[in-house]
């Protein structure tokens, strides 16, 4: 799935460390109730912002000054303001909200709403003003953009299914099915493929885009839960939560070329905006597994706050 947010600077956070000017990782810890954050420089924690009760999906608005948290129970999506370190919203969006996306051009946040079967659309301006959308599947888990925005691909838990919505009608528009509980989504940076972890099948559907269609399915670990994909599009990341490990896919060969052992129960990831480093969140080790790309190897793990949901860099 598409997990990059904008972040303005470390002051906006109010750092105690001085900004070495490198990306920044945040781990929303749905455990612990924080969001921990990391100097990506160092790989050390620098700052624990208190966020609900149960913090799950995460996004951030482009000014870097708002993070948008799905929080369960509450049955919201709380509005963070990262400068002053509180909350200033609660948006009511329903019962279960889970994961949580923001448009490429920062103007509305999609939440996932797994009891209703919603897919819930907050605009980032104007939190009042919001699209309210139906889908098939049952149990969303993500809502997930596509690189220009005009559709959101949603997978559902409880189904074999991706509904696919048109950001211009606020509709569903179809649906494509890939296999037993698909959860992580993550598109190509063009746009023209997605891949879709499928848990109960441990494989990775990939779909043509423009032909709604599965093109292939490629064999990965034990669970495959979390999808991120390389900003040059050449390498997708698959987390295997039964097996601990992440798969790293080449995309041109369809096959995995490369499993990483990292913590236990891995879930969601990002990668830095070079593409160096991946980021995993592995809730039952409460900890941040970081995986060097360019050499396929772990380097020391981040402890961070209990059952880390995931990650989300810039």
């Amino acid at each position: 799935m598409r997990l990059m947010f904008v972040w303005l600077a470390c002051a906006a956070l109010g750092c105690a460390l001085p900004c070495t000017g490198a990306p920044l990782a945040v781990i929303p810890n749905q455990g612990s109730a924080t969001l921990s954050v990391v100097d990506t420089a160092s790989d050390r924690v620098i700052d624990d912002i208190p966020a609900g009760s149960a913090p799950r999906g995460t996004a951030v608005s482009v000014d870097g000054h708002r993070a948008f948290v799905s929080d369960a129970p509450s049955r919201s999506l709380l509005v963070i303001d990262l400068v002053r370190h509180r909350t200033v919203e609660a948006v009511p969006v329903g019962d279960s909200p889970e994961g949580v996306d923001i448009s490429p051009d920062g103007r509305w946040v999609a939440v996932a709403v797994e009891e209703s079967n919603e897919v819930v659309f907050v605009d980032t301006g104007d939190t009042a003003n919001r699209h309210v959308v139906k889908v098939p599947g049952k149990n969303p888990e993500h809502a997930v953009f596509s690189p220009d925005g005009r559709q959101v691909f949603v997978s559902a838990e409880d189904g074999r299914t991706i509904d696919i919505i048109d950001t211009s009608a606020w509709a569903v528009e179809g649906s494509v099915e890939v296999g037993s509980r698909p959860r992580g989504i993550g598109f190509l940076p063009d746009g023209h493929q997605a891949y879709v972890a499928t848990e109960l099948a441990d494989t990775v559907a990939v779909i043509d885009v423009a032909a709604r269609r599965v093109i292939g399915k490629i064999a990965v670990g034990k669970r495959s839960n979390g999808v991120a994909v390389a900003p040059d599009g050449k390498t997708v990341y698959v987390s295997n939560g039964g097996d601990a490990t992440v798969s790293a896919i080449d995309v041109s060969a369809g096959r995995v070329i490369a499993t990483i052992a990292v913590g236990e129960r891995p879930w969601n990831m990002a990668l830095t905006p070079d593409g160096s480093k991946l980021y995993v969140a592995c809730g039952r080790s409460n900890q941040v597994s970081v995986i060097d790309t360019r050499r396929n190897v772990t380097m020391p793990a981040i402890a961070v706050g209990k059952l880390p949901w995931g990650v989300f860099v810039r």
